[in-house]
């Protein structure tokens, strides 16, 4: 939503026909845009350039997250064929750019595989920030990807400073050893404060496919994040019992953090949150002298 004027966007992939094999059926990155609270929706518009197949892959253009900057800019990023796209519009969504911009590589991919599960993304979630911060007009990529190896997924953020036309070298969000696996990642950021959050599911601590879940938080406009443990004990992921689910999620609003996520027990699966202040992070890691569970 832009603040300014409650425009509403939202933006999707679209199938010619899924799961065709028929290389003439493609999938393409849409955005709609509502200007009178969701009652009406403008025609979609197709905004990516190339486009990917139908079959739900790495080759199909997926993760379309839309993001508004402070003058009313649209951004949008996605993710195809190992790559991280990006596309802005500076007129209210109307017009987008001619050509692309690369905003990372994705080595493997956003279809990845974690043990338990059934299926896992990596896709890309785009947040710009709002706030009066020195960061303001900052927008942030957070995704996943195995460019460390198969068995070791990490978090990744890249940032634009210049709505999008260059990106920072993707930074590493979990800070754990080499060798474990972070995935299903999700990103919010504080337009009181310009605080980014991030939320995933973590086996630094585990063997198998027993899992936790951290949050990590940044103050300094992502240039450096801070883990914290949200789950009090860990919890084993089977998909062959019942299907897990493909996101988690976050949202943060002055100083409030409010992550969600799913855990298992046997079959059944439960929806969990925990209501956490800033000042209660910042408080437990300067206590313990690291950073806090």
């Amino acid at each position: 939503m832009d603040p300014q004027n409650n425009h509403l966007y939202v933006s999707w992939t679209e199938f010619e026909e899924y799961g065709s094999t028929d290389p003439e059926d493609s999938s393409s990155i849409v955005i709609a845009k509502s200007t009178d609270a969701g009652e009406t929706w403008s025609e979609p518009i197709r905004i990516n350039q190339k486009a990917g197949n139908c079959l739900d892959d790495d080759q199909t253009v997926e993760g379309a997250v839309p993001a508004v900057g402070p003058a009313g800019q649209v951004y949008v990023a996605w993710a195809n064929n190992d790559t991280l796209y990006f596309d802005r519009s500076t007129d209210g969504g109307n017009t987008w750019l001619d050509r692309d911009i690369i905003v990372a590589q994705q080595p493997g991919g956003w279809s990845q595989s974690v043990a338990g599960l059934a299926r896992c993304n990596g896709m890309p979630v785009t947040v710009c920030d709002l706030s009066d911060s020195p960061y303001q007009g900052t927008i942030y990529v957070n995704w996943t990807d195995q460019r460390n190896g198969s068995d070791d997924i990490d978090v990744w953020l890249s940032r634009s400073t210049d709505q999008g036309n260059t990106w920072s070298e993707p930074l590493r969000v979990n800070n754990d050893e080499a060798g474990h696996q972070q995935f299903l990642t999700w990103m919010a950021i504080d337009p009181t404060t310009g605080y980014l959050y991030v939320v995933f599911y973590d086996r630094r601590n585990t063997s198998g496919t027993d899992t936790d879940v951290f949050l990590a938080y940044s103050t300094n406009g992502g240039n450096h994040f801070t883990n914290v443990k949200l789950t009090d004990q860990p919890f084993k992921i089977d998909s062959s019992t019942v299907f897990f689910g493909d996101y988690n999620n976050v949202t943060a609003y002055d100083q409030r953090i409010y992550p969600i996520w799913t855990q298992q027990k046997g079959k059944k699966l439960s929806i969990w949150t925990a209501l956490i202040q800033h000042q209660d992070l910042e408080e437990a890691v300067t206590k313990t002298g690291k950073e806090a569970q």
